[in-house]
């Protein structure tokens, strides 16, 4: 495989440019991975994401947040002209994040992006962005993302439920948090900032971006998170903004599973799955 080394973060606003343009199609995936080294962390930035995720301000991350540092690698990478599908229209179907042990300001990481496992799916092809953080003591931080590219095949998704579940928690979302939460993340897919821009992709209003609903649910979480563990969500139908949602959770025999809800509809917006994982020792590695 190999390594494109980056010096500074991917500009997003160039990258968005490149999103409406064609790919040239294929049947494989790029046989490259996107690396930016001496990555540090900004506590100004780490507050602010704390603040619209619902995070309690610390120098500690949450396992959610070297979502935004990778981002722009992974944007950078998905946007190549060799790159088999166009990144507009690209759904985000599952993201899995393993943190292996907690990981603070102050701190100098390096950043890893690839793709790999393409392969079928119900409703067309579907793949993984892995992204890694790692310190002079290995890996510790771990991403996978799934993608699915409708067309080709025909089928539906199977309802594991058919009705909410009591909640634990009602939340009210607000209109502008997809505007909020791009200010933060770089995001700014235009089906997360306005209704009408929104309504030009299809969706009858501006959508929260999936990664801020993961966000919310694993804040609510805080005090009881081992220090190593693997949260993993399947997103499900999008949150309209404005909304309100209904939080579920449960413990399970090894951690916690949760899900979110439409408050007053039979919609489910994402489940997961939060599970303890082996401290690594040192000098742990891919």
């Amino acid at each position: 495989m190999a390594t494109k080394e980056l010096h500074s973060a991917p500009r997003l606003a160039s990258l968005y440019a490149k999103a409406v343009l064609p790919s040239r199609g294929g049947e494989t995936l790029p046989d490259t991975e996107y690396l930016r080294a001496g990555v540090e962390f900004d506590p100004a930035h780490l507050a602010a994401y704390d603040q619209v995720c619902g995070f309690r301000l610390s120098d500690e991350l949450p396992a959610t947040y070297p979502h935004l540092l990778a981002f722009p690698l992974q944007m950078a990478l998905m946007t190549q002209p060799d790159f088999p599908f166009p990144l507009l229209g690209m759904v985000h179907v599952a993201n899995r994040i393993t943190q292996r042990r907690p990981v603070r300001l102050g701190e100098t990481v390096s950043i890893r992006v690839q793709a790999e496992n393409l392969r079928p799916h119900e409703k067309g092809r579907q793949f993984d962005v892995l992204s890694e953080l790692s310190t002079q003591d290995g890996v510790v931080w771990r991403e996978v993302s799934t993608y699915l590219r409708r067309g080709g095949r025909s089928g539906s998704s199977r309802s594991r439920q058919l009705a909410a579940p009591s909640p634990t928690a009602i939340w009210r979302v607000p209109a502008g948090i997809g505007r909020r939460y791009a200010e933060v993340s770089g995001d700014r897919n235009p089906i997360h900032l306005h209704p009408l821009t929104a309504k030009l992709f299809g969706f009858p209003a501006a959508i929260a971006h999936g990664m801020w609903s993961k966000a919310r649910t694993l804040a609510a979480f805080e005090g009881r998170l081992p220090g190593a563990y693997t949260v993993d969500v399947r997103f499900k139908l999008p949150v309209l903004l404005p909304a309100k949602v209904a939080f579920t959770s449960w413990e399970t025999s090894d951690g916690w599973a949760f899900e979110l809800w439409h408050a007053k509809k039979p919609k489910p917006h994402l489940e997961g799955t939060i599970s303890s994982v082996a401290t690594p020792g040192p000098r742990g590695g891919r």
